[in-house]
């Protein structure tokens, strides 16, 4: 293993454990409410991350979750904000889940509709097209004026949690994880990576495809639904064209070879902004060239999928302090 993957395979365990200490404080202890919030949207950026990362990991690049999020925010925000639903059985109010699981239904649906036209349509055409449903998923919010239209949508109730918000990722993880050694999961890797041959051994290309964008559709559509409930205020803004390539960037930066790497990139692009802060005139600048030296030494990304055997840490942790041996 060379020096540099060393010091990157380093780098990753010193910063999860860092991630793992700040989330331990913040949900027993509170011992800071801006890390709390900041934990908060990283959480929601994970899941939409992940979201973008399943229609990805069957070869389908889309940009059309910021839209699938925008569906899933405004409907939950309706639900609790415009319509005054609510539900209980019993101690448990159940108003919540049922805004996010409907924010998140409906936003399925719609993933379902943008599948159809996908179906025959591969590579950078797909990405225009589903970059171009997502606008017009913006600007129909822009113009519907029973959800504010231009004006946006605010009195939002503040349900979001630090405590909610992680128990759906972790259910989210705990599903990918499932998924992966599926033989869902196992047809969405043969579609990636030649999808002539997968459909010549079997696979259903066209359910698949429509599964996969209504999976990643209904996990976008949660992750708006836990936006809108934090931030109090939404409107079409928040789900542009700029947030589209915002997830693709958690992916790509995070890895995009396995699951981890949205969670990883999610997390931690989601805290590098605010740790720049102290440099605030520099810091978006920064922050762009950072992503475009990563992007130059790691296209795949910082988290690859031998990362993810217990072998490679055993090798990284006896290696990392070896003496060089001259030649």
């Amino acid at each position: 293993m060379s020096t540099s993957m060393r010091m990157l395979s380093l780098f990753i365990a010193v910063t999860v454990v860092f991630g793992a200490y700040y989330l331990i404080a913040n949900l027993f202890f509170r011992t800071d409410a801006y890390i709390e919030s900041i934990l908060i949207f990283a959480a929601i950026n994970i899941i939409v991350s992940l979201s973008f990362y399943l229609p990805f990991s069957a070869g389908l690049l889309s940009l059309a979750q910021a839209g699938f999020m925008g569906v899933g925010a405004y409907m939950s925000a309706s639900i609790t904000t415009l319509w005054k639903f609510h539900f209980t059985v019993g101690p448990l109010d159940l108003t919540f889940f049922i805004a996010l699981l409907a924010g998140g239904i409906l936003a399925a649906i719609v993933g379902v509709l943008t599948a159809f036209p996908a179906l025959r349509i591969r590579g950078v055409y797909l990405l225009l097209m589903t970059l171009a449903i997502s606008e017009i998923i913006r600007v129909f919010f822009l113009n519907f004026e029973y959800t504010g239209g231009a004006s946006g949508l605010g009195g939002i109730p503040p349900l979001t949690t630090i405590w909610n918000v992680y128990v759906a990722l972790v259910l989210v993880v705990l599903f990918f994880v499932r998924v992966t050694k599926s033989r869902m999961g196992r047809a969405f890797e043969s579609m990636k990576e030649d999808q002539d041959a997968a459909e010549v051994m079997g696979v259903d290309l066209t359910r698949h495809k429509v599964v996969a964008f209504a999976i990643g559709a209904f996990l976008a559509g949660i992750s708006g639904g836990l936006y809108a409930h934090y931030a109090l205020y939404i409107d079409s803004t928040n789900f542009g064209v700029f947030r589209s390539i915002e997830i693709l960037i958690f992916t790509l930066l995070g890895g995009y070879e396995i699951y981890a790497g949205p969670i990883y990139g999610g997390f931690y692009l989601t805290f590098l902004p605010e740790w720049l802060r102290i440099i605030q005139d520099w810091r978006i600048i920064i922050f762009g060239g950072l992503l475009i030296v990563m992007m130059i030494l790691r296209p795949a990304g910082l988290i690859s999928k031998e990362m993810m055997s217990l072998r490679y840490w055993r090798s990284t942790l006896a290696n990392l302090w070896k003496p060089r041996v001259e030649a």
